[in-house]
């Protein structure tokens, strides 16, 4: 493991392989589990990472009464006699959520570095990672219990009472404190709990202990109520932190008020506008306004937003029993009202019992969306966040991407058959409180199901209050539910199968054989019930929702199905189950109801005969409380995180497979080794999550992007893996032979390639024949490199004339080289893609490139068996190629005749095209990496170039040649035309026997230079310049190549890719520094 790998905690434990145990240690990091045994000279070893477990289970059987179980796709982990079980299973959750949450989002792990230190010494000493996760849990908790921002961090809790006035009684229970609230929760569940936020109080102040009352503190809110708690055990401490946590409060009121300028002149004032219910009655500030007043308000930008709920412009009464149901109507809100008076308002109200009685009976219409934003905690963030909604509607508006084009499809599907949408004015809110969230959450953005939640939060409440009821379900009531894949849901929809195997065995196989429950949940779940029951019962439901949070949707799921056992084990098939359940649900009423009925409009399509009898709402929440309220919320997050583990995975499998499936006709691997290179793709991807790397991970994953663009490396991530499975990764040139093939297939030009790009090159070097690996090869030198140093724009201009031979010349001088070299990329791209053998549109290759790709060639050969005589078969290539160029330069001297001078334009354009491709500094010239790989050090250079000419020391170049001797040493180095050009050749060819003053100095042996033991070759003159009229093309270099048998049987070797893939993932296992990150789970027992 490196050094970025930290260490959370470590537990003595016993490891099962097999019928045997190992005792030892299991050590727990951020990204891996470890096991690590050596008892009686055996070692034993394990490594998984978090990112593959897929189930984790704390067993308990007679033999192992303490057990935990770790499973993995291809293997099951067995852990046993912990000193302490339950500290290790909880971390080990907590690591596996962290884990999950990075596939899910690509979210890294990253330290709360503003822990404070421990002040008390402590007996075991604990790891600031672990502290740090303990410190995460707690946090997470108290938010979910009380409704609170996702920010919001726990400070500490104790023990205390709380003099509650309702019932004259001292209520024994918890006090927490954060940064921005003080809650309270008693011992006994649902008795009372409190929530009191510091920019409501005015005063804490240390009473007067008694016998009765020890160590008391008042605590007094603006809206003039009081608390008392007692029985405080470092009550100076508590005030000392609850007074520094409200002096920040206060300069956070102050900078608020600041920037804000106009919209808030107190932070009373912000209390008070967001809720009405603190001040007044919610019937007389709702139904106040007339219908003729203004609905509108325009804020500083003229920005228009809803000031009413949608229910109060669009009140329809129904015209039977008109006073029958005003009058219940009137009693409800009358109970509220006494309800309030008795237990207080607000935000700060005493939430007992009782308050869950009430709302179970119904809100009253006109204080739904209030008590909806009070039992959701909205009204905290709406509170604190003056003008961020207004902010994002201007930002937002006139906008468009992906999401606002799904808002705008489905619009005029949110409740279509309600009057408040059947016009412009309903729609345009619902437009600015969709496209606000979405710009306020673009990993969300807009997912179906959200339009009709949606549209009933603007029903009754106003419009910026319906974006934070939005923010509350989609970021923290619902999580994950809303999204591209949504997990969450189907996180829920496992947990309901679960429940419905618990509680209704007698059903549940018979719905998992009709595959029933998977199809039914996700629509109840995602909607709250609101796309299947009538519109003035659904709301109920989401009243109820409101209040008790998710395990109001279970149980009521429950006991739907419960209601129609007898039914749904009658049905032959999924289509008569859901038309039973269908039919059920467009049956149950709301007779408390003041509006007229609104059903759906496939229960008004369906052409049943006999109508179904009628259930009552009401009857039915309170059925489901009475067979299934043991349900509890820590019972349901327990069951989801072992779901989530499940669903993750199995989203992880199908994108896998259909990665697969895409790219498995493109090239010539199997779809086992598809498989096998995407899961180490993916691991290199995850390595720069767990340890950081030159570019930031969360740029290269996007999961709105096709499956086969979702997961990208970087060039130094790709190093790694051409090193490990590309069969031309040898000797000291392979860094650089990567950098070459790394920017040929970065088609875009990012930095970055794609699973594609990467099998592309892959299958090429390995799978292809002949043909296609040369002119792989030919790719890698023929472009530009992009080096720092380059010629002059002029010797650039010569030195490329005849590069281009078939390109069209529609170019202009203002088209930027990155774009042309992409666009150049972009048609081998396709070519690949489609298989074509076409080999004219490959420009020819100059000498510097040719010295590059002969020097590549020469270092592809130094760890192969036949090494000898591929080094005598590349000789022999070389100095024909280098005869074919000299050729080839003669006929490119003499002038152009007029049968060439149709040709004359276009080569100008091509030349002038390539110069600009020689000065372009391609973006990976930025990447230092990348640049020392492919342009290398010149110690490096001549240290390489040094060992190569001590292996070819006694090598002949005219031994191998075809012409005489004589020939071949003349057209080397010795023709009069070439003496001031010692260039031309494959490489600069020192004498071994030459005098002193004779041989080159040694700044001039660059990367182009070998040695050559020959008895008859005269020495060079001292010369640096290449050739810039000789050059070659593909097919040159294809049938010179051809000629020598050695190299066509190397390049037509066939490649083992599984063994290549074994091997990757074996040097992983072993931590070489090469990678980073084991593939799969490792168990190796070695002794």
């Amino acid at each position: 493991m490196p050094e970025e790998e930290k260490l959370v905690n470590y537990y003595s434990c016993s490891y099962w392989k097999g019928k045997v145990p190992r005792q030892g240690w299991v050590y727990l990091s951020i990204n891996h589990l470890c096991f690590y045994s050596f008892l009686m000279g055996r070692e034993a070893k394990l490594v998984i990472r978090w990112v593959d477990i897929t189930q984790l289970e704390k067993n308990a059987t007679l033999l192992f009464p303490d057990m935990i179980k770790v499973s993995t796709r291809s293997s099951e982990h067995f852990f046993s006699v912990f000193l302490n079980i339950s500290e290790t299973f909880k971390l080990m959750e907590q690591l596996a959520n962290i884990a999950m949450r990075q596939l899910l989002d690509n979210e890294g792990f990253e330290q709360d570095r503003s822990l404070p230190k421990l002040k008390k010494k402590s007996p075991k000493k604990v790891s600031a990672l672990k502290r740090d996760l303990d410190a995460r849990a707690k946090s997470e908790r108290y938010r979910a219990l009380f409704r609170l921002p996702k920010d919001e961090k726990l400070d500490g809790h104790t023990d205390c009472t709380l003099w509650t006035p309702f019932n004259k009684m001292h209520i024994l229970g918890q006090m927490f404190v954060s940064t921005n609230y003080i809650c309270f929760t008693s011992k006994e569940e649902n008795l009372c709990s409190l929530i009191i936020p510091l920019r409501e109080v005015t005063i804490v102040e240390k009473a007067d202990s008694s016998s009765v009352l020890p160590s008391p503190l008042s605590i007094s809110t603006k809206n003039r109520m009081t608390f008392l708690f007692a029985n405080l055990k470092d009550r100076d401490f508590l005030v000392q932190r609850i007074s520094d946590f409200l002096q920040q409060t206060t300069s956070k009121i102050y900078l608020d008020k600041n920037i804000s300028g106009s919209y808030i002149s107190s932070d009373d004032e912000v209390f008070t506008r967001s809720s009405s219910l603190i001040s007044a009655s919610p019937h007389k500030s709702l139904s106040s306004e007339s219908e003729g007043e203004r609905q509108f308000n325009l804020n500083d930008n003229g920005i228009p937003t809803a000031t009413q709920a949608l229910m109060t412009m669009y009140r329809r009464r129904s015209p039977e029993e008109f006073n029958p149901k005003l009058a219940k109507e009137f009693l409800k809100e009358q109970a509220w009202k006494i309800h309030f008076a008795e237990y207080g308002q607000g935000v700060c109200m005493y939430r007992t019992e009782k308050t869950r009685d009430l709302v179970l009976k119904g809100i009253p219409e006109s204080m739904r969306g209030e008590l909806w934003l009070l039992f959701s905690g909205a009204i905290n963030e709406m509170a604190t966040h003056p003008g961020y909604y207004e902010d994002l509607v201007e930002k937002s508006m006139g906008k468009y991407n992906l999401a606002t084009e799904e808002i705008e499809r489905d619009l005029h599907r949110s409740l279509p058959e309600h009057p408040a949408f059947q016009n412009e004015m309903g729609i345009a809110a619902l437009r600015r409180v969709l496209t606000a969230y979405a710009f306020r959450n673009p990993n969300i953005g807009y997912c179906q199901a959200m339009n009709i939640v949606t549209s009933v939060l603007l029903l009754y409440a106003k419009e910026e209050e319906a974006f934070w009821l939005l923010v509350a379900l989609c970021e923290r009531m619902l999580p994950d539910y809303y999204n591209t894949r949504v997990v969450g849901a189907l996180v829920d929809q496992g947990v309901f199968e679960e429940l419905a195997r618990d509680y209704i065995p007698q059903l549940y196989d018979c719905m998992q054989d009709l595959g029933v429950i998977s199809t039914i949940s996700l629509s109840w779940f995602l909607t709250l019930f609101l796309s299947v029951m009538p519109f003035e019962s659904a709301v109920v439901v989401v009243d109820c929702f409101f209040c008790e949070g998710i395990k109001v949707i279970f149980q009521l799921a429950l006991a739907v199905l419960e209601a129609n056992v007898d039914k749904l084990l009658n049905c032959k098939d999924d289509g008569e189950a859901m038309t039973v359940l269908g039919r059920y649900l467009d049956s149950v009423t709301n007779k408390d109801s003041t509006l007229p009925p609104i059903p759906h409009l496939h229960s008004l399509l369906s052409d049943d005969v006999e109508p179904y009898p009628e259930v009552d709402i009401f009857r039915l929440i309170r059925s489901s409380y009475e067979k299934f309220g043991s349900i509890r919320a820590d019972l349901i997050e327990q069951m989801r995180f072992k779901q989530r583990l499940k669903v993750i995975q199995t989203l992880e499998d199908t994108t896998k497979r259909n990665v697969v499936r895409t790219i498995v006709t493109e090239t010539s691997f199997t779809i086992d080794e598809l498989e096998e290179l995407y899961a180490l793709f993916k691991a290199e991807h995850l390595t720069s999550c767990y340890w950081g790397g030159n570019s930031n991970a969360t740029e290269r994953h996007d999961p709105s992007l096709p499956y086969l663009e979702q997961y990208r490396i970087d060039f130094e991530q790709f190093k790694g893996m051409f090193a490990l499975l590309f069969p031309w990764a040898c000797g000291t040139h392979s860094d650089i032979l990567a950098a070459r093939l790394f920017r040929l297939l970065d088609e875009n030009g990012d930095l970055l390639i794609n699973f594609r790009e990467f099998v592309s090159g892959l299958s090429a070097a390995c799978h292809g024949d002949l043909t296609e690996k040369l002119k792989l090869l030919y790719k890698m030198h023929v472009l530009p490199d992009p080096s720092p140093e380059q010629e002059e724009p002029d010797s650039a201009f010569e030195a490329t004339q005849y590069f281009f031979e078939d390109i069209t010349p529609d170019c202009t001088h203002g088209k930027k080289s990155s774009q042309e070299n992409r666009n150049y990329l972009r048609m081998w791209s396709q070519e690949n893609k489609s298989k074509a053998k076409n080999t004219k549109d490959l420009p020819k290759l100059n000498q510097g490139q040719f010295i590059e790709l002969c020097k590549t060639m020469y270092n592809m050969f130094s760890e192969d068996p036949n090494e000898q005589d591929l080094y005598h078969a590349t000789a022999a290539v070389t100095s024909l190629l280098l005869e074919i160029g000299e050729v080839g330069k003669l006929f490119s001297i003499q002038p152009p005749n007029d049968t060439d001078s149709s040709n004359s334009c276009s080569k100008a354009i091509q030349s002038e095209l390539f110069q600009k491709k020689e000065h372009h500094q391609y973006p990976l010239e930025q990447h230092k990496a990348f640049r020392g790989s492919l342009v290398g050090s010149e110690e490096e250079a001549a240290g390489t170039d040094s060992a190569l000419g001590m292996q070819m020391e006694d090598i002949k170049l005219e031994d191998s040649s075809p012409r005489d001797n004589g020939a071949c040493s003349s057209m080397l180095i010795s023709d009069d035309d070439t003496k001031d050009d010692s260039s031309m050749s494959s490489y600069s060819v020192l004498s071994a026997g030459s005098h002193e003053e004779e041989k080159l100095h040694c700044e001039d042996i660059g990367e182009d230079t070998v040695l050559v033991r020959s008895s008859h070759a005269p020495a060079l003159r001292r010369s640096t310049s290449i050739d810039r009229d000789w050059a070659i093309t593909f097919e040159q270099f294809l049938a010179s190549l051809l000629t020598e048998p050695a190299l066509v049987r190397y390049f037509d070797k066939p490649v083992s890719m599984m063994a290549r893939i074994t091997n990757a993932k074996n040097i992983r296992m072993r931590g070489k520094p090469i990678t980073s990150a084991s593939d799969y789970e490792i168990s190796t027992m070695s002794g």
